[in-house]
């Protein structure tokens, strides 16, 4: 079964960093293609980064140059290091990744930026 749990998530003055971690069994995430998502209030899920079994990354427009998403193998572990955020970056986000034909989620973790 495969599990995905977000954390790090918390509420940080504009400007700030934050560092979320998906933490994910039942998968191996070195061989799979992963993603972070974001969805803020009234607002449509989208996309933030990604990163595919080649090592390959793509950002969203919005915050390339500020967030890196990377793997640790080691951990097993999925990783969005958030920087200078912005109160537009308020939003739950969530790790992804598909198996096959399903699509599995984690619970989420909120970031809240303030101005």
């Amino acid at each position: 079964q495969v599990l995905l749990v977000e954390s790090g998530g918390g509420l940080v003055q504009a400007g700030g960093s934050l560092r979320l971690s998906c933490a994910a069994s039942g998968i191996i995430v070195r061989i799979n293609a992963m993603r972070w998502y974001r969805q803020a209030p009234g607002k449509q899920r989208e996309l933030v980064a990604e990163i595919t079994s080649g090592g390959s990354t793509n950002y969203a427009d919005s915050v390339k140059g500020r967030f890196t998403i990377s793997r640790d193998n080691a951990k097993n572990t999925v990783d969005l290091q958030m920087n200078n955020l912005k109160p537009e970056d308020t939003a739950v986000y969530y790790c992804n990744t598909w198996v096959g034909r399903t699509n599995y989620w984690g619970q989420g973790a909120q970031v809240t930026v303030s101005s």
